[in-house]
């Protein structure tokens, strides 16, 4: 598929997509949107299990299903934690309880999920975490405080990595928790304000939140092989619907240039076409590496990639504004928080790109150790 566009096509998904996210603000309507997907099957198309109301498709059709749901500027998905992340967990490591307690909800996009993994002080070393899970009786108790946990303030669960060995160091005597978020008194979730306005990301503080014990994927102390497990699905045939949502992106930028004289200008016009040359690129590996799991480096490489780009996107859409970049759409002195349009969102969101998701550093090294073998990088003790 090419990434061609005309102007016709960016100005009618410009017109669906503001009439989806003025039709899609709360999560009422976003839950109504996730019910609709899964009447009809369409949640759980990678699941390699049928039977708990999706469907199963060859690796083929999910990219076709996931690359016209980008094209046809449809809701931002709010349930893609559960079906994406914690769902393949469960087939591959849950018991046949597990599966058929949480799986038909998911499908059903009835029950949201939020990842509870990275913690303050430990950045992206997954391994680093101290929040504590301790059992009574036929349940954990768990304390600690977890950071960067998107839709936390709407989930009604959440997978949790806790240590359940007290003693225990690194990635050893964790546990693979499943949580309900429901607990007032037990769990306080707080929104992060970002340099957007907006708040994607939660802070979740644990205070003796309960999870039950058959609610452990993989045993108790198995956490970490469940957690790099979860890790691998992370990317995949999201990563080429996401290309399709740069592409547009691109395509909006490249109209800018032109409609403000920028793209005359030389370096302007080489950093548009190696923006353009460069998501070729990134497709080209996607497909290559696509539904591969011999290659350790390949997610991290595909996170390098766009990470990288995309901010780079955001720094180009200022630069083909010039001054204009730095007026906001409304009056940015008024006492209302203040907006951006398009292109401001993109750069200033862009920003964390290569932050969230593992950043750079921590994608480096893992191709340095998992890839070409050089000596672990040493960690202090937690």
């Amino acid at each position: 598929m090419d990434f061609g566009f005309s102007h016709e096509d960016e100005d009618f998904r410009a017109e669906a997509r503001a009439w989806l996210t003025a039709n899609a603000e709360s999560a009422t309507d976003r839950r109504t949107w996730e019910r609709a997907l899964g009447r009809s099957g369409w949640i759980g198309l990678g699941w390699p299990e049928q039977g708990y109301g999706n469907r199963t498709a060859t690796l083929t059709q999910q990219v076709v299903w996931a690359e016209e749901y980008a094209r046809s500027a449809a809701p931002p998905r709010s349930g893609h934690i559960g079906e994406n992340l914690l769902a393949p967990t469960l087939v591959a490591h849950g018991t046949g309880e597990q599966k058929s307690r949480f799986l038909p909800p998911i499908a059903a996009g009835e029950e949201w999920w939020c990842q509870g993994y990275s913690e303050p002080g430990a950045g992206s070393d997954l391994a680093g975490v101290r929040t504590a899970a301790v059992r009574e009786r036929d349940c954990y108790r768990i304390s600690g405080q977890k950071i960067w946990t998107s839709l936390a303030h709407e989930a009604d669960w959440c997978f949790v990595l806790a240590r359940t060995d007290p003693e225990s160091r690194r990635h050893h005597g964790l546990s693979f928790l499943l949580v309900p978020m429901d607990q007032p008194g037990r769990i306080e979730v707080r929104p992060i304000r970002q340099m957007t306005g907006t708040s994607d990301f939660n802070e979740v503080f644990f205070d003796g939140a309960h999870a039950r014990v058959e609610h452990v994927v993989g045993g108790e102390g198995r956490g970490w092989s469940v957690a790099m497990s979860l890790l691998g699905f992370e990317r995949g045939v999201s990563t080429l619907a996401q290309q399709i949502g740069f592409a547009e992106e691109l395509a909006q930028v490249v109209r800018a240039a032109v409609e403000t004289g920028a793209a005359a200008d030389p370096v302007v016009r080489s950093r548009l076409v190696r923006q353009w040359a460069e998501l070729r690129t990134m497709r080209r590996h996607a497909l290559r590496t696509l539904g591969g799991s011999d290659d350790p480096g390949a997610p991290s490489v595909a996170k390098l990639l766009w990470a990288g780009w995309h901010q780079r996107l955001g720094e180009l859409a200022m630069q083909v504004r010039g001054a204009a970049a730095a007026v906001g759409p409304t009056d940015w002195s008024a006492a209302a928080p203040y907006e951006l349009d398009a292109d401001q969102h993109l750069f200033l969101f862009s920003r964390a790109d290569t932050i969230y998701g593992g950043s750079d550093q921590v994608q480096r090294t893992i191709i340095a150790e998992r890839v070409l073998g050089l000596p672990r990088e040493p960690k202090g003790a937690v």
